[in-house]
């Protein structure tokens, strides 16, 4: 769902632009503003199962504001994805070579092959879809365009542009079949998590009444911890659109092609990192729609650069009436290779890059007054400690310890920290990835 949130972005600006008269956009109607139906699919020569993506362009801006850490508001509580995704719709593939391949809505949006394939050289697919109300579209021919091996991914230490000192992720490929002038990368970073303030205790509260009276009931012990949040690893996919191409070169082989860069400061390679790259042989009409789609979602001036009528999607109707489809399927070749390296591999006897969150350590008094008390007395002290077990906020770091907090406000029996500071498992899953391999 790499494109979805260009999509979004590209829906919301033409509703904006729907309303200037200067305007022409010959591909979607000026005057339609019904949620549009977005695709996406990328079919690959891998026996795997495939995907397609089904949503509803919406008005809605999601501002992303649930992706900074607030210590003091509980995970969870807040809304974190606009899109409208498209349940219930029938799916299907059909190859000219007479092959059919079924799709199985998995979560809402999301329909999975219902038996793993691979796309095959010389052979034209069409993407069938029926949605819930009866509607049935149907993509342009799809064909492998070529194939070429990715022989090695490799990480150096280098300098940005901007002159940032970091570690730069290359990539050198062969051409093996048919046409390879065009490539798209794509990549899942998997990192090492290891919480900095992490001890073998933790609060367990019980029988917590904050509204009893006189003052709120409760049971606080220190136990010890049940799970291992210590060490997490957090696999991330990559969200930006990464194009190369051969095109009016002689040579067809790609050497040193840079499909990343990581800043030594950034925390997500201070222990162990692993990178998969996939590399995908694109068709030139694909080649264009990602080029456009990253122009236009890079454009300092939405009024003045790419506009919306350039957006072409690969997606009708089958009945030949008009309507804005957006999004795009496409056929690809693709190669993969797996990295993995150290900081010290490249930055050895340095200091490693710092956590991103603060965790200083924290004190306060262990209980508070009712919540319902009929008559409440101003309290200078800062939230007590039942009150941030009970949201889950803080993870449990020692005893008070004046030498660890001299002269603190409201001082309480307990030393403690962030959640996040003590509990790896906010940043990814204590379950160690199959692929991943120590040294």
């Amino acid at each position: 769902m790499r494109i979805l949130k260009y999509i979004g972005l590209f829906s919301v600006l033409f509703f904006c632009f729907s309303c200037l008269d200067e305007l022409e956009i010959d591909v979607l109607e000026e005057n339609d503003t019904s949620p549009a139906l977005v695709v996406e699919a990328v079919f690959t020569d891998e026996p795997i199962t495939q995907k397609v993506y089904l949503s509803r362009s919406s008005l809605r801006l999601d501002l992303e504001t649930d992706t900074i850490y607030n210590p003091y508001i509980p995970l969870g509580s807040r809304s974190i994805d606009s899109v409208d995704m498209e349940g219930g719709a029938t799916v299907r593939v059909f190859g000219d070579d007479g092959s059919t391949y079924q799709f199985t809505e998995g979560e809402e949006g999301t329909y999975l092959s219902n038996q793993p394939f691979a796309l095959q050289m010389g052979v034209g697919y069409t993407l069938d879809i029926s949605t819930q109300n009866g509607v049935e579209y149907e993509s342009d021919p799809l064909v492998l365009e070529g194939r070429s091996q990715l022989t090695n991914v490799y990480a150096e230490r280098a300098v940005s542009d901007n002159g940032e000192e970091g570690v730069a992720i290359y990539v050198d490929s062969d051409p093996q079949q048919g046409n390879t002038q065009f490539y798209r990368y794509t990549y899942e970073e998997t990192y090492k998590v290891i919480s900095p303030n992490w001890v073998g205790s933790e609060f367990r509260l019980t029988n917590y009444d904050p509204c009893a009276l006189p003052f709120p009931t409760y049971d606080l012990e220190i136990v010890a911890r049940e799970v291992q949040n210590r060490v997490c690893y957090n696999t991330v996919a990559s969200t930006t659109i990464q194009q190369f191409s051969t095109s009016g070169s002689p040579d067809r082989n790609i050497s040193k092609h840079m499909v990343r860069f990581i800043g030594k400061d950034n925390f997500i390679i201070s222990e162990r990192y692993s990178i998969l790259v996939q590399q995908q042989v694109q068709s030139a009409d694909a080649y264009s729609f990602y080029e456009t789609l990253n122009g236009f979602s890079k454009s300092e001036n939405i009024f003045s650069q790419v506009q919306p009528g350039a957006i072409y999607a690969n997606v009708h109707r089958k009945d030949g009436a008009s309507e804005n489809v957006l999004g795009y399927v496409e056929a690809v070749g693709v190669s993969d290779q797996r990295l993995f390296f150290n900081f010290d591999d490249f930055f050895v006897d340095e200091e490693l890059p710092e956590f991103p969150f603060n965790c200083n350590l924290l004190t306060a008094e262990e209980s508070h007054q009712s919540y319902c008390d009929p008559t409440p007395e101003p309290n200078p002290c800062p939230t007590s400690v039942i009150e941030r077990v009970n949201l889950g906020i803080i993870s449990y770091f020692g005893e008070y310890d004046e030498d660890l907090l001299p002269d603190p406000l409201c001082s309480g029996p307990y030393v403690f920290v962030p959640r996040i500071c003590g509990d790896c498992t906010l940043l990814g899953s204590n379950v160690e990835p199959d692929f991943w391999i120590e040294e």
